[in-house]
């Protein structure tokens, strides 16, 4: 074909596509008195309709291992105990114990009239970690708080990101001033629940390719922007390093350890560290919204899996029962801020479920009472 009769057809072709184009170029412009509406405000109602329905209590009784309570009178703990009562939930462990004589009333409080519903962790008191004896004190102190009723530790996530000396420099995790600690959870048969850094995404630029933009944009104060703050990596591997170096303390990594929208790396260090065992407080939004995936990795580690949820607020406890229970499609999450995606249910089996509500936190914690469940 000469080539002045070819180039005249890629011309004509190129004139009869730029028509078949041009016409859907315009009618994607937006009017220009378009209603303008923020992501924040945008919430539709979805118009699908599939089988299901909310489940308002707990198949099986449970405990809940991951949760925070203020100082409560006898009266306010009757109260808590009654709300507990309608969702199923046997025994609660609240994290928030404090050290020294506030742990003591706080665990006198609860076992003056509801012995067996509650157990409190104890946490670390910073002050002083300057001396060079301070994590010898610390450990000491653990075992005080045991012998005051104490059934685990809690440590929250400022150690790690805000725990600093007088001089201002940053306490890792994996700091051996915190070994002794450590050593002695291991020593007194108690688990450390531990939560280090944040979502990876709250290290990142809040733009429009984070994946919380919303909850970020909302809450600003969540951000940790890097250099201003330690990365998430050397974060996460500093806590690893506490794992490796005290084999014979039992961790339980809070929040699937920040690894929920990436299981395959979770499994990895599930298999690295046999001594962690994993709860899901507050990130349930991550396995439901990869159902078949999330429900292998639910059964290879149904023995190191515990139920926690976080922030008491009972109404959002069904979301929890029907993403493990059901096997329902397309559910709404409780807060459109943490997930903007729709949920999906697990459809565990019932012995994967009975370990996760209750047998492995009966293994995990020391002193909980197993007669109130079934076998």
């Amino acid at each position: 074909m000469p080539s002045s009769l070819l180039s005249r057809r890629v011309v004509r072709a190129t004139t009869a596509l730029a028509l078949v184009v041009a016409p859907a170029t315009a009618q994607q412009r937006p009017p220009a008195d378009r209603p303008v509406m923020s992501f924040e405000a945008y919430d539709p109602k979805s118009t699908l309709k599939v089988p299901g329905a909310e489940i308002l209590r707990a198949k099986f009784p449970f405990i809940d291992i991951h949760n925070h309570q203020p100082r409560r009178t006898v009266a306010g703990v009757d109260s808590l105990v009654g709300q507990m009562n309608a969702l199923n939930l046997r025994i609660m462990v609240d994290l928030s114990g404090g050290t020294g004589e506030a742990l003591a009333e706080k665990v006198r409080t609860y076992r003056t009239k509801q012995a067996g519903r509650f157990v409190v962790f104890a946490n670390l008191d910073f002050r002083g970690i300057d001396a060079p004896d301070w994590g010898e004190k610390a450990a000491a102190q653990l075992e005080r708080d045991v012998k005051a009723g104490a059934q685990g530790l809690k440590i929250f996530k400022n150690l790690g990101m805000d725990v600093r000396d007088a001089q201002g420099r940053r306490f890792p995790t994996n700091d051996p001033k915190f070994d002794p600690v450590w050593a002695k959870a291991g020593a007194l048969g108690i688990p450390v629940l531990i939560h280090t850094a944040e979502p990876a995404m709250f290290f990142e630029p809040v733009d429009e390719r984070n994946e919380r933009w919303l909850e970020l944009t909302l809450y600003p104060g969540r951000r940790r922007p890097v250099p201003e703050n330690p990365a998430f990596e050397p974060l996460m591997a500093e806590q690893h390093d506490v794992f490796r170096k005290h084999p014979k303390t039992t961790f339980i990594n809070a929040h699937l350890g920040w690894y929920g929208q990436d299981l395959v790396r979770l499994a990895a260090l599930m298999d690295r560290y046999p001594n962690m065992v994993t709860e899901f407080g507050a990130v349930i939004y991550e396995p439901a919204r990869q159902p078949k995936f999330a429900r292998q990795f639910f059964v290879k580690y149904q023995d190191r899996i515990l139920f926690g949820k976080d922030s008491w607020v009972p109404e959002e406890y069904k979301t929890y029962f029907r993403v493990l229970e059901s096997g329902d499609e397309y559910f709404p999450y409780h807060k459109k801020y943490h997930a903007f995606w729709a949920m999906y249910g697990l459809e565990l089996p019932d012995e994967v479920l009975k370990k996760i509500y209750y047998k492995n936190a009966l293994r995990v914690v020391p002193g909980l009472d197993a007669t109130a469940f079934p076998r």
